[in-house]
């Protein structure tokens, strides 16, 4: 079932260079997109992934933005746009056999979430 959702209205929080790959916050932001805000903090609270965390974060900072900058309740709130960008990746390096250097890579991300209201009657 879709929802008509106001994106005039959209209100935004972004997290920046979380220690994340984005490929790994991806599957988590698939599930919750296009979901209510009740709905989507049940399933961030019993999903098993790691991500969860600091999207739940990012959700509840666009929430309180939009309740606080705007004045919508957050019972008609729904989560129209949320993608994670890939960030900057940190280099580091691992000793090896006969003086080598591996180097590895640990990636960043950056979580962007949207709610908007949902439009009341047709």
């Amino acid at each position: 079932m879709t929802m008509a959702v106001d994106t005039t209205n959209e209100v935004k929080a972004i997290a920046r260079y979380v220690r994340m790959s984005p490929y790994k916050v991806r599957r988590v932001l698939d599930q919750i997109r296009g979901r209510t805000y009740q709905e989507a903090l049940i399933i961030l609270e019993f999903m098993p992934y790691r991500a969860c965390d600091p999207i739940l974060k990012v959700l509840r900072s666009a929430v309180a933005n939009a309740e606080h900058n705007n004045g919508l309740d957050r019972a008609t709130l729904v989560i129209s746009k949320a993608y994670a960008d890939g960030g900057p990746s940190l280099r580091r390096y691992r000793a090896r056999a006969q003086g080598r250097a591996y180097q590895i890579r640990k990636p960043t991300c950056h979580i962007t979430i949207s709610v908007a209201p949902t439009v009341t009657g047709k």
